[in-house]
């Protein structure tokens, strides 16, 4: 019999779990061998390493104990990688020569798979005065182009990617223009944002107080908070970003507030980290710990979560000494403070077996007790561990003993610890479990609710054709082996398209007392929900404890993923052809074509390249047809007749095309790119999708700047023959990329924009 729940179980396991040779000829047989790769990679760091080899074994099997994605594919395979999810880098210095340090070192974090976060708020803002030479400053947005494009240039390399996050602070001169950012769909996409929120600016926005943007003691610019708060409020309900981090709150909650301080996190908001802070995940299934399951004695079993916990203590703080790293300053702060985040997956799941809803006061309740449960077994655990092994280097019990997380925590823990110290600073986080959840049976999510009880699932074969599975929630599935296939659910089952928005925050809150990290959650909001009461969701967050908020609401730019039936329950939507969409015959082509030409001058370059596009009208709209690109410069003969040719026959498939436009923009050229306008190009070929992008405005097929690049819904609907269904799997083409733990993730393949 096989281990797996489900077939898509298995198939995430073979495609990003299991060990192959370079020529894809598997190593690990089967899954037990990839459980006995990292137990015994793990325990190789202890004095009896087969003793604890077998416990780590027992922790891994039946998908009980889930470490991330990196430690699975990576520990015990001899290959110099990364076993740390995220990092955050250093400082960024307000000059040139600092900043590109700076980019250097997040290349050399990225290319080992690391996903980074930055604080640009230490970057001076646009316009302000450079000493020395007779210019002004572009500003940090400037920068994160190229850092944007920097990191296009590694994911182009074939490097597993890793996704970047950008704060900024919110009393910044420059951070109106960080949050309208996004707006423009092109940009910044391999980023998330987040604002930087502080406890006096949700003071003032309160009151509707003045609020100051300085920087570096001076004062730039003066607005009403209220006007601050509602601009990023419009963005994050128009465009999902930017994300909200309380970031004073982190800070005073910190257990290690007495010897650093955050101003970013990694890419999820999951963990705020110091400069050069780095972390590794795990979860503990929380699905796996219920004993009779949708009985009336259902029950977690409080003894087997506590002794599981200590095992993933262990196996995680070994970890810090097994790992390789893509920086010296990284390994020196993993070592100097042992930081790991243990959260858990299943959660809602979990509450199904026993009977509760989530969101529910009864199932917050139950949340908090199990959250508790783990902490508490958590520091316990890694206070024994420093009676055997040591404290953290940097522990000062007294200093310790008395920051925000400890002083809520039980007397017997603070008592182990005032005696044994402890080993590991941090010990708790619930980070985004999308790809570890489908392999381990398709559990729910985190702390997430349900999100779809069943989809289905096209799997691309090897003969390139694809074939249909459902893919059944682990809970609704084990309900239905019970009480058969066609059994109706209880209405104490809820998932995420039917549950309220503010009791995602009712569940989130419960969780983050006690989780000395922070949580990577998504709060799902109808579509229809008004500003006002989507206002209330944050500062609900910020009242009632949270670290952070991020929501998703479904509309024409984020995209529509799942539709709702009568019945309440959630379901893919139809999905007629499930890849990209084309005509199902070419264009022809008229005899005569209307049409624009485009001179385009490189910086640098002899001559200038002409760009013509001619269109078709077709319902009465103009579509691009065809393009040529020419130059008397011989050297871009052969890319610019290449580029002609398949540009113009992506154009004559019909379908929507402004993707072209993104891709042509997202190249980097490593020789460097110019300055044109006021605006940082990253190369050539970028230019040329700028110019594709103007006509497409001009000929109204895609909407202007500023506005994202978003299909004209008539002309979609025209050359397509249905209305836009929301994002594409970039990995696989499928439909139905969806909002989990702040990260769009599609539930067809895995892929998550995260990493």
């Amino acid at each position: 019999m096989t281990r797996f729940a489900a077939p898509i179980a298995e198939q995430i396991w073979d495609m990003k779990y299991r060990l192959k040779e370079a020529d894809g000829q598997p190593v690990d047989l089967s899954v037990e061998d990839s459980w006995r790769r990292v137990a015994r990679d793990l325990a190789s760091v202890e004095s009896h390493p087969g003793i604890w080899e077998e416990k780590f074994y027992d922790a891994l099997s039946d998908f009980k104990f889930l470490p991330a994605g990196r430690i699975l594919a990576g520990a015990g395979t001899g290959r110099s990688v990364t076993l740390f999810n995220c990092f955050v880098m250093g400082t960024v210095p307000d000059s040139m020569g600092g900043i590109f340090d700076m980019l250097k070192e997040a290349a050399l974090t990225m290319q080992q798979g690391g996903g980074i976060g930055y604080d640009f708020s230490t970057i001076r803002p646009k316009g302000a005065g450079v000493k020395g030479v007779a210019a002004d400053a572009s500003g940090p947005l400037s920068f994160m182009d190229v850092w944007d494009a920097m990191c296009r240039t590694i994911m182009s390399a074939g490097s597993r990617r890793g996704a970047m996050m950008a704060t900024m602070r919110c009393d910044h001169p420059d951070i109106e223009n960080f949050i309208e950012a996004k707006r423009d769909s092109a940009r910044l996409r391999m980023f998330n944002l987040s604002v930087l929120v502080t406890d006096p600016f949700m003071e003032a926005v309160k009151a509707d107080g003045p609020w100051e943007l300085k920087f570096d003691g001076k004062v730039y610019h003066t607005l009403e908070a209220r006007d601050l708060w509602n601009k990023i409020m419009r963005a994050t309900y128009d465009y999902a970003e930017p994300g909200v981090i309380f970031i004073d709150r982190i800070n005073k909650m910190n257990n290690l507030a007495y010897c650093e301080t955050i101003a970013a996190t990694n890419p999820c908001g999951e963990q705020p980290l110091p400069p050069y802070g780095a972390c590794l995940l795990g979860s503990i299934n929380l699905s796996r710990l219920v004993s009779n399951p949708f009985e009336a004695d259902a029950a977690l079993d409080e003894d087997k979560l506590a002794d599981l916990v200590t095992t993933a203590i262990r196996m995680m703080d070994n970890v810090v000494d097994a790992s390789k790293f893509p920086l010296e300053q990284q390994r020196q702060e993993a070592i100097a403070k042992r930081r790991i985040g243990l959260g858990v997956t299943g959660l809602a799941d979990a509450l199904l077996m026993i009977g509760q809803r989530y969101g529910s006061e009864e199932g917050a309740a139950t949340t908090e007790a199990w959250l508790k449960a783990i902490a508490r077994a958590s520091y316990l655990a890694s206070a024994e561990l420093a009676a055997e092994k040591g404290a953290f280097p940097l522990f000062d019990a007294d200093k310790y003993l008395d920051s925000g997380s400890l002083r809520h925590m039980d007397d017997d823990v603070k008592d182990a610890i005032a005696k044994n110290g402890i080993r590991n600073a941090l010990l708790t986080s619930i980070a985004p479990t999308g790809t570890i959840s489908l392999y381990a049976g398709n559990v729910s999510s985190g702390i997430e609710p349900v999100f779809a009880y069943a989809y289905t699932r096209k799997v691309l074969q090897k003969d390139g054709s694809r074939t249909e599975e459902e893919v059944v929630d682990y809970a609704v599935k084990l309900y239905r082996e019970k009480h058969g296939a066609d059994a109706e659910l209880p209405d104490y089952f809820v998932n995420a398209q039917t549950l309220a928005p503010l009791d995602h925050v009712r569940m989130q809150a419960a969780a983050q007392k006690w989780v000395d990290s922070s949580i990577s959650k998504t709060i799902n909001c109808p579509e229809d929900i008004s500003f006002d009461a989507f206002k209330e969701v944050y500062m609900e967050a910020y009242e009632t404890g949270c670290k952070g908020c991020t929501t998703y609401r479904p509309n024409d730019v984020t995209g529509s993923v799942l539709s709702v039936s009568e019945t309440s329950e959630a379901v893919p939507e139809t999905d007629e052809g499930a890849e990209v969409v084309y005509l199902s015959e070419p264009l022809d082509r008229p005899q005569q074509l209307e049409g624009n030409t485009y001179k385009l001058k490189w910086p640098d370059s002899e001559h200038a390249i002409y760009v013509t596009i001619n269109d078709i009208v077709i319902g009465g709209h103009r579509r691009p047809f065809e393009i040529f690109i020419n130059s008397k410069n011989m050297e871009h003969f052969a890319w610019t007749v290449a580029l002609t040719r398949m540009i113009s026959a992506v154009f004559r498939r019909g379908g929507d095309i402004s993707f072209v436009v993104e891709e042509l923009k997202a190249v980097f050229d490593p020789r460097g790119g110019a300055w044109m306008k006021g605006k940082y190009i990253p190369s050539i070929l970028a230019a040329i999708g700028g110019v594709i992008e103007r006509h497409l405005i001009e000929i109204g097929f895609i909407e202007g700047e500023g506005l994202g690049l978003k299909a004209d819904p008539q002309v979609e609907a025209m050359a397509v023959g249905e209305s836009p269904r929301g994002k594409a799997c970039p990995s696989c083409g499928q439909y139905g990329m969806r909002m989990i733990e702040g990260c769009m993730t599609c539930p067809s393949c895995g892929h998550s924009k995260c990493g």
